[in-house]
């Protein structure tokens, strides 16, 4: 009898059991809530979508379709300085000048909040002329562009913020049939309190000097990422603008599944559709500018001749990870999409520091050191933000070790010389080759 073939009833009737009241919990749930699946106006549709935008203006950029829009805004950036340094009497060559590029990396933004911080403390921070941010990095990127006046702001945020103050989980019935596991409405109230008209203000003065904040979300509906310029929405005299910045913050920060997505309205020849967009992530983990735009080229073509270097943080380790994976279903796959997103992200860092090479910038990367072990126990932990916070602020008070190349990369000169095989030495057997002796004086 131990061998027989019904002793795997018992377990097998107990897992249809369980089945039969997930499906009866759903169903009742469904019963009661009636249709509670979120609802949405429609996407527009593929023929009208490039000419879709909100109702504050064409203020975004779909590079992946036409990146000759981003590109004017690139060109409009440097007549905007010139004009603003002619109207404040300054002559002669333009300062050298830098950009900042801030990854994703959910609470891993701590790091980025005590860089930042620690880089003030050393006293050698610049002011940067174009910061851009995706996720994590879009929330850091309004006060990373203000400067240091803001450094609090971020040690508040990174250093004193929990759980509780990013999102409420909600049951697995309401994830399961809503738009996400989580609701962010914590993280929409903590963006109100620090996002106002006057911090909009304060932005927009600063594009009027041609300065630039972008930040990145992705489109679902048309699966293409989008480049909000954030400078031109804080300019924005629409009373809708204020909202639209801060939904675009919190939109970028929006992990698919986790939180709900941002529904954005737009508007093509005065009919009415939704956009839905998530993290920025989705699309890229950190961004510069499209290999389209020829920096140096369309700089030179305005007469202006300057440095350029770029600084990108990234929020996460580059090293792997290692993991003992448990032989379940959503271990392996959880293990997989964390596979997949630092690879991406290592090839993000390949394509801003080719497109950065071949326009002279020079391109300097910091990252969460190995050394920074530290475990968190929950999401959003904040003895593990004020651990990792400490680790940014530590390194770059004492002047950080940037980084001048991607993980891996080797200068092709220094790859070919190593390929390259060594003459081979003589065999004994073989004669010596006698020198040549020089020709006579006068000869």
């Amino acid at each position: 009898m131990s061998d027989s073939p019904f002793r795997v009833r018992p377990a097998a009737n107990r897992f249809v059991v369980w089945i039969g009241a997930l499906l009866a919990a759903i169903s009742l749930a469904l019963s009661l809530s009636g249709c509670a699946t979120p609802s949405r106006l429609p996407a527009a549709p593929p023929q009208v979508a490039p000419r879709a935008e909100p109702s504050v203006g064409p203020l975004r950029y779909l590079v992946a379709r036409d990146p000759e829009p981003f590109i004017e805004e690139a060109r409009a950036s440097i007549r905007k300085e010139t004009a603003w340094r002619a109207s404040q009497g300054l002559t002669g060559p333009p300062p050298p000048t830098s950009l900042l590029a801030i990854s994703g990396g959910g609470e891993d933004g701590a790091y980025t909040a005590g860089l930042l911080n620690g880089w003030t403390a050393h006293g050698d921070r610049p002011e940067f002329r174009a910061v851009t941010g995706i996720s994590t990095g879009a929330l850091i990127a309004p006060f990373a562009f203000l400067g240091p006046r803001y450094d609090h702001v971020l040690r508040e945020i990174y250093t004193g913020v929990s759980q509780r103050d990013i999102f409420r989980r909600r049951n697995i019935i309401a994830g399961f049939f809503g738009d996400a596991m989580a609701d962010t409405t914590p993280l929409l109230h903590l963006t109100k309190r620090y996002v106002d008209r006057p911090l909009l203000d304060e932005i927009a003065a600063e594009y009027a000097k041609g300065r630039l904040l972008l930040v990145g979300t992705t489109n679902l509906d048309t699966l293409e990422p989008v480049i909000w310029n954030m400078t031109a929405i804080a300019a924005s005299k629409d009373p809708n603008a204020l909202q639209l910045f801060r939904k675009v913050l919190l939109a970028s920060a929006s992990i698919p599944g986790a939180f709900p997505p941002v529904m954005i309205d737009v508007v093509v020849d005065g009919v009415h559709y939704q956009e839905m967009h998530v993290d920025g992530g989705a699309m890229a983990q950190v961004f510069a500018y499209p290999p389209s735009l020829r920096l140096q080229a369309e700089a030179s073509a305005q007469g202006v001749e300057r440095e350029r270097a770029i600084y990108i943080i990234r929020n996460a380790r580059l090293d792997a990870d290692w993991a003992s994976v448990k032989r379940r279903t959503l271990s392996i796959a959880s293990r997989a999409i964390s596979s997949l997103m630092q690879t991406q992200g290592i090839g993000d860092l390949y394509r801003i520091f080719l497109t950065t090479q071949r326009d002279g910038v020079a391109f300097n990367l910091a990252f969460i050191p190995s050394s920074f072990t530290m475990r968190r126990r929950e999401q959003f932990d904040t003895a593990y933000m004020r651990g990792l916070y400490q680790t940014g602020f530590d390194l770059a008070r004492a002047g950080y070790p940037w980084a001048h190349a991607p993980p891996g990369y080797e200068e092709p000169w220094r790859a070919m010389a190593k390929k390259k095989p060594a003459a081979p030495a003589p065999s004994p057997e073989q004669p010596q080759p006698r020198p040549r002796e020089a020709p006579p004086v006068g000869r």
